[in-house]
């Protein structure tokens, strides 16, 4: 079981007062949570669930579930976070933090939420996860997020790819041991296992965010297949910095290949979950 129950619970505590009656953050026994019987999503995905609960056992539950009065009988009904409700029981857990709301109270939670993103001293993966919380249960876009928080759609993306992260480099960030900008640096690599390993090294060692994305573009050149070099035709500044640009943009490595009479541009993603992002960054 997980020793931290919950991350940005810690901060809602401090804004929805405990003692209203019907509503306020809290802690709850899962086995008092009882799914919602008009959740329209009816299946799961088995390995996605486990991918969750792993993470949960590395840094515990980052967003707190939102539930509301159910019957007599003193539980609850879920609301929003059914994903984090089954994975904590997968990882052990016998109680998520949650904020029990009134029906009327929406508009109230997600001030909540944006008020503790500003004003508490929350961890890069737990402000990740409550912009997380702000896009996916209450519909606001990334940059709708950003206006409220005083940030840049871009910087609102970029913190969200944290939550790409595999769960033992979430646990660096967490702890503190390693940085946000150590860590999306890592994000460009496919080798879960590497990325791990550097992480590690560079949390161990001290490493710059430099070092660490000198040592990702070591890996992604050697795992590339070798081409002919080509001295007499050096990059032009422009279009290396026409790449970081778009890197930054997009929150994911950016490569531009000019030939003489044509060009490509190559933007790596990680996951289906990261080329659904950069779909919404590039269309919406």
């Amino acid at each position: 079981m997980a020793s931290r129950k919950s991350g940005l619970g810690r901060g809602l505590e401090s804004l929805i007062p405990v003692q209203r009656p019907v509503s306020g953050f809290t802690t709850i026994a899962l086995d008092l949570i009882e799914p919602n019987p008009q959740q329209p999503r009816a299946h799961f995905d088995d390995e996605a669930l486990e991918s969750l609960a792993a993470s949960i056992r590395a840094v515990g539950v980052l967003q707190p579930v939102i539930v509301r009065a159910g019957a007599d009988d003193g539980g609850y009904v879920l609301v929003a976070g059914e994903r984090r409700w089954r994975a904590a029981g997968l990882a052990g857990l016998e109680e998520i933090p949650a904020v029990v709301r009134a029906p009327d109270e929406a508009g109230g939670l997600v001030e909540a939420l944006i008020e503790n993103v500003q004003r508490e001293d929350l961890t890069p993966l737990e402000e990740a996860a409550a912009y997380a919380q702000l896009l996916e249960e209450f519909g606001l876009t990334h940059e709708e997020v950003g206006g409220r928080v005083g940030k840049s759609r871009v910087a609102i993306t970029n913190t969200l790819r944290l939550l790409q992260l595999p769960p033992a480099i979430q646990g660096l960030v967490e702890r503190r041991e390693l940085g946000a900008g150590h860590a999306r640096a890592l994000l460009g690599l496919d080798d879960e296992a590497h990325a791990v390993h550097l992480a590690r090294k560079a949390a161990t060692e001290g490493w710059s965010v430099r070092q660490v994305e000198d040592a990702v573009r070591a890996r992604q050149a050697a795992a590339e297949p070798s081409r002919p070099a080509r001295p007499d035709q050096a990059r032009p500044a422009e279009i290396i910095e026409l790449e970081e640009r778009l890197a930054e943009r997009l929150g994911v490595p950016v490569q531009i290949d000019l030939g003489k009479r044509r060009g490509k541009i190559v933007v790596r993603f990680t996951s289906l979950d990261d080329l659904q992002r950069l779909y919404h960054v590039l269309f919406d």
